[in-house]
């Protein structure tokens, strides 16, 4: 993550993205917390509804317009502009504020939302352009920290201020307006400083486009179609947009419903403390982004996501047994961590797959799509509220479109959820530092060799090489009950003694096929933490392959429970809370044929 700060722009970027977020919100909290004061009941669901989806159809009408604008125009120009619109907006805002105009404040939230809806392609875009390929994964867990550091700012500095400006005197929306009316100065001055920074940002289009817009086919619904199809060409990334929907879903009908729940079910009608349940899960969305950028540091983790998932349902299904406002934040709270471990990863993974030409298109159907699910849910929730279905019903309807989403994300990403959720208990214990990763290539054919110190070599060296390895192990080993269909589903090889030949063949073949395999020439792991003898079985591998031999060491297992001896953890109540540091060494690339003594003289000296 501080890579990224090096790079020129980033911090004026990232300052920019807040002041849009925390302006944004600032209205928006304003808005609703008019409502929750003057209504109660299936009135307050169905107008937090109308609000939320003010907010959400501008990302709906604009879908072909804004990702043209991204796509034709440098993403800085785009952002610079969108701020100057949100200068004129707020001083709308702060005009109906004055007047107690709240039919105009109510309606002046949908343009807000449209300034919002130009900017918001040309924003995300402006990452991979930015930081690169190599940062994408921290850019995005960048991005969202700040926005949800701005949602919280502006969730706790608006509520406070509108709390304090309030007095008893008030009877209807209006009183309200006319009460709070000088925070819309504030509004203007931070699409004014917004504007000032975004006209510092460079300009980071590489080529300029000759893309035209033509109006007649954009209203005869010819760009719609055009862009759904560039959308839906890669089959992953409408997945990934689809699973960003259905998050998004669940997330707009919980807080929507929360208001009323909170203030029926828990008593609870003080707006500080409504929004501060909110800012927890805004709090848990910032860890969680900066834990997602981390453990995608070496590689886009998608096995992020299944996790998150998983943990949103459950969380969801918790809310009505939830007797105080304590419970509720702490599930709030762990909501948003959770919900950093699905939007990181799968943003980042959407941009990575876009090609550069259509990126702009591409981030406006995700916004387009995104917004057609929140809206829809929506409407339900403002019909199931007119017709006084309980909030009850709302949520656990959000349990079963959870399950559906952990479903459809553990299809795609089962396999890498399983070594997410290896890397996250790892890291509670142990602190991995690779040296030489740049060593192993993103393609060809890799035969790994190298020394065999604990029971876990095999997970410490896939943990940051996105590729599977295909590891060589003992065939007794391979068939053990309840390991077996893992073993199998990681591509490992099973090697007998009395069939070899027939594994280091199978090797052969899929070194072929540019796979990477894995071998621990001792054959064993070390009782005495020294290197064993190197077997030569290896050498039976074929030589017939476009790749190369990369030697490892890993350095700093033995001695831990994972080990054939475990001394250094025992005794002391204080290993529990102590992290081991583990380096794993990789080398640069050998000869194919490299001798068994050459090996291992070769990985002996890889850690002096």
């Amino acid at each position: 993550m501080k890579k990224i700060f090096a790079i020129t722009g980033t911090i004026n970027y990232l300052l920019v993205i807040f002041l849009n977020a925390f302006t944004d919100l600032g209205h928006k909290i304003i808005i609703q917390n008019t409502i929750f004061k003057i209504y109660d009941g299936d009135t307050q669901i169905v107008l937090t509804a109308i609000v939320n989806a003010l907010i959400i159809l501008p990302f709906i009408l604009v879908f072909s317009p804004t990702g043209f604008l991204a796509d034709r125009f440098p993403k800085n120009e785009i952002m610079k502009y969108g701020a100057l619109f949100a200068v004129f907006i707020t001083l709308g805002i702060t005009y109906a504020y004055y007047n107690s105009n709240f039919f105009l404040a109510f309606t002046l939230t949908f343009l807000l939302a449209f300034q919002s809806a130009i900017y918001g392609p040309a924003k995300y875009g402006y990452i991979k352009e930015l930081v690169g390929e190599k940062f994408i994964s921290s850019g995005n867990g960048a991005v969202q920290a700040v926005t949800t550091i701005a949602i919280l700012g502006g969730m706790l500095f608006y509520t406070v201020l509108f709390e304090m400006m309030l007095d008893s005197a008030f009877t209807t929306k209006e009183d309200i307006l006319a009460l709070i009316a000088p925070l819309g100065w504030l509004l203007v001055v931070g699409s004014v400083i917004q504007f000032l920074l975004a006209t510092k940002l460079p300009n980071k289009m590489p080529k300029k486009s000759q893309k035209k817009f033509q109006l007649n086919r954009y209203i005869k619904g010819e760009y719609l179609r055009k862009n759904m199809k560039i959308v839906t060409r890669k089959k992953e990334i409408l997945e990934a947009i689809i699973a960003l929907s259905l998050f998004w879903s669940i997330s707009q009908v919980v807080l929507a419903v929360f208001g009323e729940y909170a203030k029926s079910e828990l008593d609870v009608t003080n707006t500080i403390y409504i929004q501060g349940v909110m800012m927890l899960a805004g709090i848990g969305m910032v860890i969680g982004s900066i834990l997602s950028a981390y453990f995608s540091k070496y590689f886009i983790n998608t096995g992020l996501v299944v996790i998150g998932a998983g943990g949103i349902t459950v969380l969801v299904f918790m809310i009505p047994f939830a007797t105080s406002i304590t419970t509720m934040a702490m599930i709030f709270g762990t909501f948003g961590v959770f919900s950093g471990f699905i939007m990181v990863p799968l943003n980042a993974k959407i941009q990575s797959l876009s090609p550069r030409v259509h990126l702009g298109t591409i981030l406006a159907g995700n916004n387009f799509i995104q917004n057609i699910f929140m809206f829809t849910s929506l409407v339900l929730t403002t019909l199931f509220a007119f017709y006084g279905v309980e909030a009850e019903y709302l949520i656990d309807a959000m349990v079963l479109v959870g399950i559906v989403l952990t479903i459809v994300l553990i299809k795609r990403y089962f396999l890498m959820s399983i070594w997410a959720t290896m890397e996250l208990l790892l890291s509670l214990r142990y602190k991995f530092i690779y040296i030489g990763l740049e060593n192993i290539p993103n393609s060809k054919g890799v035969l790994l060799l190298g020394n065999h110190i604990s029971w876990l070599d095999w997970l410490i060296l896939q943990l940051p090489i996105q590729r599977r390895i295909n590891f060589m192990m003992d065939k007794e080993i391979y068939n053990w009950k309840g390991f077996h269909y893992f073993f199998k589903l990681g591509e490992t090889i099973p090697v007998s003694k009395k069939a070899s030949k027939d594994a280091f063949k199978e090797a052969s073949s899929r070194l072929k096929n540019g796979k990477i395999v894995g071998i621990f020439p001792e054959g064993g792991i070390t009782k005495d933490g020294n290197l064993g003898k190197f077997h030569r079985g290896y050498e039976l591998i074929s030589k017939e392959y476009d790749g190369v031999v990369i030697p490892f060491f890993i350095d700093g297992m033995f001695g831990s429970r994972w080990a054939r001896y475990d001394g250094d953890e025992k005794g002391s109540i204080f290993k529990y809370f102590r992290r081991r540091e583990v380096r794993v060494y990789f080398g640069e690339g050998l000869v194919k044929d490299v001798e068994v003594l050459e090996l291992k003289r070769v990985v002996e000296g890889l850690s002096l």
